[in-house]
């Protein structure tokens, strides 16, 4: 189950232990975590606004490791308790870990498989999901992350069912989110279970942010991997796909391109990527569609055989489960944008120059497209020395477009 229509069902929640207290929500604390990710429980479970009809938590913030706790930031944080404060939690968050590399604390661990046990809720924000994964706590259960290190979870944990297209996935009591702000939208999916939809939208109001989102990562995913990922031979099978998107092929083709079993080809291809192939070749053929229609006058039905799909009806199914919207609407939202977003004079930018005239890489368009669905711009490969950050600021990846659906993990 997962965003917010995913409810905690009596059989999935285990009997709260007598020590512990449902109202009480623990925020666990690790040197080196990132201070926005985790200021965001301590501001929505550790502030009294009765006043504005929410209903009070006790917050209890923990280090997980011996002090002082350094942030990105270099700022030095005190908690005031430490692992044994969980013992009196129904609810413990771990905000974010420094590392996505690196082995959190084993008595962090052991705290927080002793409070599941326990039938405490387990929460897990952004890169707080791979210590969870890390106690073992995410075995046979679907999860999200931040799209960026989704594909590293997937690797790492083969046993989590990782999907990076979720702003935040409720498994009963143990519940993971993607990054950022994603972890404001899990929060008040919290306190909505708790306390109904009046608390959330009364808390919402009082961080002036949306007090429920629709959609999911998709927008926002960047078509780049880590290197272990991009090197694989599997590479070279997605660029024939990529270059032969027109065609009618399925994932069978793919598996014997790369001369395996289609069972083989499944499981390594989830491996690297934590997607399935066919829901990754569907996603391209959508994908593939978002440009035509962008760029071109072919009607929906040219659009859909141009993008291998078996009819018209199927290309308007997918692209609306993907993107929120019908291809018509998508185009024409478009079309209504593109006029406010080119200049009036100067060179050309990355929003008004056609795909046909950017240059392109074979090599980085197979190793990047294993990523999943997104709506980036069609920009030139970007500079393998340069960070995701640092291509966002230099305005390589543009905001999604009207007509796709809302929804962050920032």
């Amino acid at each position: 189950m997962s965003q917010a229509s995913a409810a905690a069902s009596p059989e999935a929640t285990r009997k709260l232990a007598g020590r512990r207290r449902r109202e009480v929500v623990a925020v666990l604390l690790f040197s080196g975590g990132p201070i926005f990710e985790s200021s965001i429980p301590l501001s929505v479970f550790g502030i009294d606004r009765q006043d504005a009809g929410v209903p009070r938590y006790r917050l209890l913030v923990c280090a997980g490791e011996e002090g002082p706790l350094r942030t990105t930031g270099g700022l030095e944080l005190t908690a005031p308790y430490g692992l044994e404060a969980i013992n009196r939690a129904g609810t413990v968050v771990v905000p974010a870990w420094r590392s996505i590399t690196s082995p959190p604390p084993a008595a962090a661990l052991d705290a927080l498989r002793r409070a599941h046990e326990e039938g405490a809720r387990i929460v897990g924000l952004c890169t707080g999901a791979f210590v969870l994964a890390a106690a073992g706590l995410l075995d046979g259960r679907p999860a999200t992350t931040h799209w960026m290190y989704a594909p590293t979870l997937a690797k790492r944990y083969p046993s989590v069912h990782v999907d990076p297209r979720e702003l935040f996935v409720d498994d009963g009591d143990v519940l993971t989110s993607a990054g950022t702000a994603a972890g404001i939208d899990l929060c008040l999916h919290i306190v909505r279970t708790d306390h109904g939809s009046d608390a959330a939208g009364a808390l919402a109001r009082r961080l002036v942010v949306p007090p429920r989102r629709s959609g999911g990562q998709e927008r926002y995913l960047d078509r780049s991997l880590p290197e272990e990922i991009g090197s694989d031979p599997l590479a070279e099978v997605v660029s024939w796909a990529l270059e032969h998107l027109h065609e009618q092929f399925d994932v069978e083709t793919l598996a014997a391109r790369a001369y395996m079993s289609r069972r083989t080809f499944d499981r390594r291809f989830r491996s690297l990527t934590g997607s399935a192939p066919l829901q990754w070749l569907i996603t391209q053929r959508v994908l593939q569609a978002q440009r035509l229609l962008e760029t071109s006058d072919y009607s929906v039905d040219e659009v859909a055989g141009r993008c291998g799909f078996r009819s018209p009806v199927a290309l308007r199914g997918h692209f609306r489960r993907q993107l929120g919207s019908s291809p018509a609407s998508y185009r024409a939202a478009y079309r209504a944008r593109r006029p406010q977003a080119e200049p009036s004079g100067g060179p050309p930018t990355l929003e008004t120059v056609p795909p046909q005239a950017l240059p392109q890489s074979r090599r980085t368009a197979a190793a990047s497209a294993l990523v999943g669905p997104t709506a980036i711009s069609h920009a030139p490969p970007p500079d393998p020395g340069k960070s995701v950050s640092e291509l966002y600021a230099t305005g390589y990846m543009r905001p999604s477009l009207p007509g796709q659906r809302s929804g962050p993990v920032g």
